[in-house]
């Protein structure tokens, strides 16, 4: 089941205070900072931890009809029961995806799931930084830099002269198509839910690309979009870049062609997996071969999950997370 994001993203003033207790797990310091600040405007009063919710803490959300919890890990079918069983109703999700919570099970348990919106500028910056990070082979001069090896390096490539495919029409796929045209470059658009102008079908858009974005919910339909057969349909030379969700991609698939050379190039913010090593500092530890053999690539380029964060971004998720708290208790206490 596709979820939809709380609207809107711009920040009104908070609705009058209406007395609500909100458990907020996976909670980084800055959302943390922001929640403790903007809480009291809403009349929430939020009980935070940097633990991701599981069966052991959901003790932490008794007493409280809402949690909010990050995108980082996933919300399991026990854990769900364990949270209807604490009383829990709604459960907010701070991401405009919500592929880590089976939905259905959690509206069989009386729960609602409502996945939180915020500025899609944030994403669409930094898309457009990574798609200029591959055309200018920046890992490669980075690190050639920091040797003091100062060689100009190979050929860069500029946008205006590409064909950019966007897979995705809502609101950060149409971000990012907005600061592409700035550019100069040519723009294809897929969306099977928009009847966007300029729409193509998908494979028409992989083969008439030089790069390929992608900025689509993950769902059962769009878990490896592109797949073998659509990798397979890319342009000779092309680049892939990935700022929605791991399984968007078959990893395995891509990474097959960019070893062989097919591919020029990719830049990954999201991966299959992720939740076992990003946002952690992980020197030190084994990493994921998959992960490695990326890693290890010049012409690929891996952020851990960050596209988002900004401190406008997050300002968006805590004040609609409040918001959608204090909606839903006053929509409970009035039946």
């Amino acid at each position: 089941m596709t979820c939809h994001p709380l609207e809107p993203v711009r920040r009104p003033g908070p609705p009058a205070p209406s007395a609500a207790d909100l458990t907020v797990y996976g909670c980084g310091e800055h959302e943390a900072v922001l929640f403790r600040e903007l809480a009291p405007r809403f009349g929430v009063r939020p009980t935070i931890t940097d633990a991701p919710v599981s069966e052991g803490n959901v003790g932490l959300a008794r007493g409280s009809t809402c949690v909010s919890v990050g995108h980082a890990a996933r919300v399991t079918r026990p854990t769900l029961r364990a949270l209807a069983r604490a009383g829990v109703r709604h459960l907010s999700t701070r991401s405009v995806g919500c592929d880590h919570v089976d939905i259905e099970h959690a509206r069989s348990l009386g729960i609602t799931v409502v996945p939180i919106a915020y500025s899609p500028d944030s994403v669409a910056d930094y898309t457009v930084l990574l798609i200029l990070m591959l055309l200018r082979d920046a890992k490669p001069m980075v690190r050639r830099t920091d040797l003091q090896d100062y060689g100009l390096g190979r050929l860069g490539t500029e946008l205006r002269d590409l064909t950019v495919g966007v897979v995705g029409a809502g609101r950060i796929g149409s971000a990012v198509t907005t600061r592409l045209r700035g550019f100069g470059c040519r723009t294809l658009t897929h969306d099977r839910r928009h009847d966007a102008v300029d729409g193509v079908p998908l494979d028409d858009l992989l083969e008439h690309s030089d790069l390929v974005t992608l900025h689509v919910p993950l769902t059962s339909r769009t878990h490896h979009l592109l797949d073998p057969e659509r990798i397979g349909r890319l342009r000779p030379g092309g680049y892939v870049v990935n700022t929605g969700r791991g399984a968007l991609l078959d990893t395995e698939a891509l990474l097959a062609a960019l070893e062989s050379g097919r591919l020029a190039g990719a830049a990954l913010d999201v991966l299959e997996g992720e939740e076992g090593a990003f946002h952690a500092d992980r020197r030190g530890a084994l990493v994921d071969p998959v992960l490695s053999r990326l890693q290890q690539l010049p012409n690929v380029v891996v952020s851990p999950h960050r596209a988002y964060y900004t401190g406008h971004a997050l300002r968006d998720l805590v004040h609609n997370t409040l918001a959608s708290c204090v909606a839903s208790t006053t929509e409970a206490r009035h039946g």
